[in-house]
């Protein structure tokens, strides 16, 4: 079983996505499982603070070390350090990749996305916790949140028995993303439309081939 740890915030926007569909079977098949760590129960102060103005100046909010830090030290891991990886989302960080999850799905027993938010994290903790920092994309987004959701997503796809079939993987098999399914015909604002001839021939060959023309002409 492979262990994803979110440290977020904001547990209430990813709670929703991550017990549904695919996530959802995949906790209940044993096969992953899923902790979300709030850091403020982890901050001192009375008021619950996990961020703070940055040193130095500047706008906006910086997550402070400690409360993650303790959050972190806390879990109950299991696994050896070779086996566990821990992440800082950050938009300037390495850009996530098809191959990079399926690389984690084999290699690590245990994830840790520590989600980033407003001005970022107090950058000791990729110092001490020798995380690396992970972009999910050439843009910037309100938190780390979205990212966390999209790598747990892409990895648990990857591990044997999720998906049932390895064919189920699209990446890894012929789909030219123009697909059809029931009814054969219909019509809609007085215009037929059908499915391609070639879908419904049977000839196996001929439609792969067919699907890698189209898929070619993205």
């Amino acid at each position: 079983m492979m262990k994803f740890t979110i440290l977020t915030l904001f547990p209430e926007a990813v709670k929703p996505y991550l017990e549904s569909s695919m996530l959802w079977k995949a906790q209940k098949d044993n096969k992953i499982k899923i902790e979300i760590i709030n850091p403020r129960e982890f901050t001192r102060d009375k008021h619950r603070r996990a961020d703070d103005r940055p040193y130095g100046g500047g706008p906006g909010m910086v997550l402070k070390a400690e409360p993650i830090l303790r959050a972190i030290a806390k879990l109950k891991t299991k696994s050896a350090k070779p086996e566990l990886k821990i992440v800082i989302t950050n938009p300037r960080g390495r850009q996530f990749t098809n191959e990079m999850a399926a690389k984690w799905a084999k290699k690590y027993k245990e994830i840790v996305v520590i989600a980033g938010h407003y001005e970022g994290i107090d950058a000791r903790v990729k110092k001490i916790l020798k995380a690396e920092e992970i972009s999910v994309g050439p843009y910037t987004l309100t938190g780390g949140e979205l990212p966390a959701m999209i790598m747990i997503d892409a990895i648990t796809r990857r591990i044997p028995g999720v998906l049932g079939k390895s064919e189920s993987l699209e990446e890894s098999r012929v789909a030219s993303g123009e697909v059809y399914t029931r009814p054969e015909s219909f019509k809609f604002r007085g215009k037929t439309y059908k499915v391609p001839k070639i879908l419904l021939s049977g000839h196996h060959r001929n439609i792969e081939s067919w699907r890698l023309t189209k898929m070619n002409k993205k």
